[in-house]
């Protein structure tokens, strides 16, 4: 039942498209549009190929913060975020977070996801290119990036607990909580950046963790 009425929900927020042609990704696209393509799996040339282009960095609140899906190089549907588009088999769901895309996944009737492929120009296509051609770099990066998040969530946890735990009838309950750490204001300037840069390093690969990258957005 809660999934019928979700499909209800997305279905509202979907417009018919205007048949415009599908534009070409440029480079410099690359810091705020996505472009993705749900791609036939076999070898049969006869069926749809499905594009899905959004801006990055939305707000999602707004009415106007939206999603394109083009079939055939051609605007099929437009809906607000968070989208969900019927495709055959399936349903193609795309959702924003602070630092780029949270999800563009396939969902077929069975309910299997699969992320979509990026167009090779675009941000999230040249973060796949250095995946399957520096299998090893990549690891590192992406590592790199789930550390900064951790530490992060880590001092922030601890600020926000001394914060509250600081009001006396709080305090009087639970405790005083003092932080292990209080880093100068330069540090924190430094983690917030290099949190940003984390964030924006696992959107490229469409990667969420609510607990992770929702704190830090």
């Amino acid at each position: 039942m809660f999934e019928e009425m979700r499909n209800r929900r997305a279905a509202r927020r979907i417009t018919p498209g205007d048949g415009r042609p599908l534009k070409r990704f440029r480079w410099w696209q690359l810091p705020y549009r996505s472009l993705f393509y749900l791609r036939p799996t076999g070898g049969d040339g006869g069926q749809p190929v499905y594009a899905v282009d959004v801006r990055r960095g939305q707000d999602q609140t707004s009415t106007k913060a939206g999603a394109d899906l083009y079939l055939d190089g051609r605007h099929h549907a437009r809906s607000r975020l968070p989208a969900a588009f019927p495709v055959p088999g399936g349903t193609v769901e795309v959702r924003l977070s602070a630092f780029g895309l949270r999800r563009c996944h396939y969902v077929t009737a069975a309910g299997t996801e699969h992320l979509l492929v990026p167009d090779s120009a675009s941000a999230e296509g040249r973060r796949a290119h250095l995946d399957r051609t520096r299998p090893a770099l990549s690891r590192g990066i992406g590592t790199a990036s789930l550390s900064v998040l951790v530490v992060a969530l880590f001092v922030l946890a601890a600020q926000l607990a001394e914060h509250v735990t600081g009001v006396p009838e709080v305090a009087e309950h639970v405790g005083a909580f003092t932080a292990p750490v209080h880093p100068p204001a330069w540090c924190n300037a430094v983690l917030t950046l290099l949190t940003a840069a984390a964030g924006t390093e696992r959107a490229l690969r469409v990667r969420y963790s609510r607990l992770l990258d929702g704190a830090a957005g």
